[in-house]
């Protein structure tokens, strides 16, 4: 497998050993109510996975799921999306990333259909593929059905999911803002229903940056150009946020660079 491209900011910081992860754990899993996990080789995989080293972070689980250990799969999911959605350069390799995470999450759902990041990451991957190729062009695959329908699902297994509330909320914004109004009414979005999301989200999960970005993304999306300077307000708390790992860092620059555009 070629060299990922490795997290371009201080790690020091998000570095924890067993014990620190688990005393931040509620926090730092706030948005995917993924369980702390029996195996020491996941805990392991996930405190590389929280200091940036998605690679090592996506060996490691994929290591712990050859031995055994399903729970390493979520980790591998999570890894190689945040890693393809925010660092990978090539196109065609995030395109692959992504394809590969959704089969695996899946597969998983086959074996453990109450675990919600199964659904969760499924729809996750194939809801950044869609918009790779076109949202248009997913939605005439087929693919906004699957989203919408894993995404529902894993919020029904884990109602404390704020991440599946966000990317449900980003599906009807994304879906009505390509396809308009009443072309998206025939793909199950609503306007109404995609803010009830967010807003769920950012109950669930108030310090999540990404929440406060996707949020403001879909307020536009929705509602149009009037609701830019509550967009902006959002972006300019996002870009406040006190990010506890890696992943929340990247979030969080991201809302610097949409303020800056």
């Amino acid at each position: 497998m070629a060299k990922w491209t490795a997290f371009p900011y201080d790690t020091a910081p998000y570095r924890r050993d067993a014990a620190a992860l688990k005393k931040h754990w509620a926090r730092l899993h706030a948005g995917d109510a993924e369980p702390w996990p029996k195996d020491e080789a996941v805990v392991a995989a996930w405190a590389l996975f929280h200091a940036g080293d998605f690679q090592k972070a996506f060996d490691a689980g994929l290591k712990a799921a050859s031995s055994g250990s399903s729970a390493g799969i979520t980790v591998a999911n999570k890894a190689q999306c945040i890693y393809a959605n925010y660092l990978e350069k090539s196109e065609k390799s995030k395109l692959a990333m992504f394809l590969e995470a959704a089969e695996r999450a899946e597969a998983l759902q086959g074996t453990e259909p109450k675990n919600a990041n199964a659904h969760y990451f499924q729809a996750y991957a194939l809801g950044r593929y869609s918009q790779g190729i076109s949202v248009a062009k997913a939605l005439s695959q087929g693919l906004g059905s699957k989203v919408k329908m894993a995404l529902e699902t894993s919020i029904a297994l884990a109602p404390q999911h704020a991440d599946a509330h966000i990317a449900l909320g980003s599906f009807h914004a994304e879906v009505i803002d390509k396809v308009g109004k009443l072309l998206g009414r025939t793909q199950g979005a609503d306007t109404a229903t995609g803010l009830k999301m967010f807003k769920e989200a950012l109950k669930l999960n108030p310090g999540s940056a990404i929440a406060m970005v996707e949020y403001a993304n879909g307020l536009v999306m929705l509602e149009g150009e009037k609701k830019m300077a509550e967009a902006e307000k959002l972006y300019a708390q996002a870009a406040a946020c006190d990010a506890q790992d890696a992943m929340e860092r990247l979030d969080v620059e991201m809302a610097k660079a949409e303020l800056e555009d």
